[in-house]
């Protein structure tokens, strides 16, 4: 086994990533205390709740244009990194599975080996892929809607009215929510718990070559 350091995350990616990570905290928490004001009242009143989530809102969707435009415009790099390839989903997908659910278990080391090229693997991929593309984009434009009720009064009765926007913004922040719970364990399942949380401080990760390596 050979080890090496990998500069894996350059600093917009990393600034990009925890303006990205408090902002979604801040409006979960925010977002809580609107949705059920009875049972969360950790930012004082309800008014003081709905400015925060508006303005932690703005914060993300900005920072969500920034990161599109560095991937795309100055690293040009955005579909190699977020796009799956074909071997990665015919029998990628599965070989990551088996690591995740069981041989990470009994100590197998991981399949994929991450380079700046190849940061993710095949789940990694198609995950990033949905929650960038689409739920992203769709939580921000509900949310969008509904801080401009009167000016886009009529897009929002297009679309149902205020209860179905309401619903679908909710329901969409409830699946980004699990995506976030489900990308905090995996981010633990380095060689430490803090392995894969590191370059995100760092820059640098350290990659692990065991004897002969497999592509995805």
């Amino acid at each position: 086994m050979s080890t090496e350091m990998v500069y894996l995350q350059p600093a917009p990616v990393r600034i990009w990533h925890w303006l990205n990570a408090f902002g979604i905290i801040t409006l979960c928490i925010s977002g809580a205390q609107i949705r059920f004001p009875e049972y969360v009242t950790v930012l004082g009143s309800y008014r003081s709740a709905i400015m925060l989530h508006n303005t932690a809102g703005i914060v993300v969707a900005l920072s969500f244009s920034l990161w599109f435009i560095y991937y795309k415009l100055v690293a040009n790099s955005l579909a190699d990194i977020y796009i799956p390839k074909g071997s990665e989903l015919t029998t990628g997908l599965f070989r990551q599975a088996v690591f995740y659910f069981f041989a990470y278990f009994f100590g197998v080391p991981n399949p994929h080996h991450a380079t700046p090229e190849r940061k993710f693997n095949p789940l990694q991929k198609s995950a990033y892929l949905a929650v960038m593309f689409v739920l992203m984009p769709f939580v921000s434009l509900s949310g969008i809607l509904l801080m401009n009720m009167g000016p886009m009064r009529e897009i929002v009765l297009l679309i149902g009215g205020l209860k179905i926007l309401v619903a679908v913004h909710f329901l969409l922040t409830c699946s980004l929510v699990a995506f976030l719970c489900t990308h905090v364990y995996l981010a633990t399942l380095g060689k430490t718990p803090l392995a894969y949380l590191k370059p995100m401080w760092t820059g640098w990760e350290k990659v692990e070559h065991h004897g002969t390596e497999q592509t995805d």
